[in-house]
């Protein structure tokens, strides 16, 4: 028990074991937000950004909303340029935590020499490691996978824990299965036998007695929950209640009431072009409603805020 009553421990950061995992235009500023309407201190991941695209954007496309906070900051790169660069213009933002994703599957990312790639070429992501560490103070953390083409995530973190980084997430599945079949397990229990900074997993945590079974069988610190977040921004400290015995529920009333401002936020922060992101989290919220293809319909065929507020409506009914 005392396993769950104690927070996790990053650097100096002290966290509950549950974190809000990345998923681009989906955990997006206006999300994260809703989320700390139920949950106030899980640190939560922004979306993944490229150090170089960090560099040339607006300042205000990175700006941290402070009230968020504790955040995680993700990046990406395929070699050491722009990173001094991009780490100062995060850092005076504010945040919590940087991280470098090494595990994106994405064809894209893969493509330009960044994600998941790196773990297939351990020279030039020894050099990324050393010269992210140099320019973070705050706790540096890395999201990585099983492998690339093949398995060497214990090589991946030796070298990692060697560099300084402060915590692995570790999704146990090649860069080419993406985000299919199971989860192997077995990979996390290697890595956490093998380094002694703290490990996390990411993928296929949907709930606390999956959680529970995957400490038992792995020794794993924490959990980084993705997409099981989506239309359940409560879900964070639903997961933490449960693991300290309490149940939790959020009442219907409170539900109502984040819906709203979410898509308010959503309104506010991307103007008519969120339109086709608030369709998005309508759907998520729908999952296990009644009438929710109905609803779903509705969402897909509004043209304005005014349309997507009616439909917010109905779903509070």
């Amino acid at each position: 028990m005392s396993y769950w009553r104690e927070h996790l421990s990053i650097g100096n950061l002290k966290i509950p074991r549950f974190l809000g995992g990345p998923l681009d235009r989906l955990t997006d500023a206006p999300f994260r937000a809703v989320t700390r309407l139920f949950c106030t201190e899980a640190l939560l991941y922004t979306e993944i950004r490229h150090v170089a695209a960090v560099v040339k954007m607006p300042r205000a496309k990175v700006a941290i909303d402070q009230a968020t906070r504790p955040i995680n900051f993700q990046m990406t790169a395929s070699s050491t340029d722009y990173i001094d660069q991009a780490c100062a213009i995060i850092l005076a933002q504010g945040v919590d935590a940087i991280d470098l994703n090494i595990g994106c599957p994405a064809s894209n990312v893969v493509n330009s020499g960044a994600g998941s790639s790196l773990m297939g070429d351990i020279k030039r992501l020894d050099s990324i490691l050393k010269r992210f560490r140099t320019n973070v103070p705050c706790p540096f953390t890395v999201k990585m996978r099983a492998g690339f083409k093949e398995h060497n995530a214990e090589t991946v973190a030796q070298l990692c824990q060697d560099c300084g980084v402060d915590a692995l997430v570790v999704h146990p599945r090649l860069q080419k299965q993406k985000f299919k079949g199971l989860p192997e397990y077995g990979v996390i229990a290697s890595v956490k036998k093998l380094v002694h900074i703290p490990v996390i997993v990411s993928g296929g945590i949907n709930d606390f007695e999956t959680a529970q079974k995957v400490y038992e069988s792995t020794g794993v610190d924490g959990f980084l929950i993705g997409r099981a977040q989506l239309g359940a921004p409560w879900l964070l400290h639903q997961l933490q209640e449960q693991s300290v015995g309490h149940e939790y529920k959020p009442e219907r009333a409170h539900v109502s009431r984040a819906i709203i401002e979410h898509m308010t936020l959503i309104e506010s922060f991307y103007g008519k072009k969120g339109l086709a992101v608030a369709r998005r989290h309508i759907g998520f919220y729908m999952k296990c409603r009644e009438h929710a293809g109905l609803i779903r319909r509705r969402a897909q065929e509004t043209t304005c805020w005014a349309d997507i507020h009616e439909v917010i409506e109905s779903m509070n009914q």
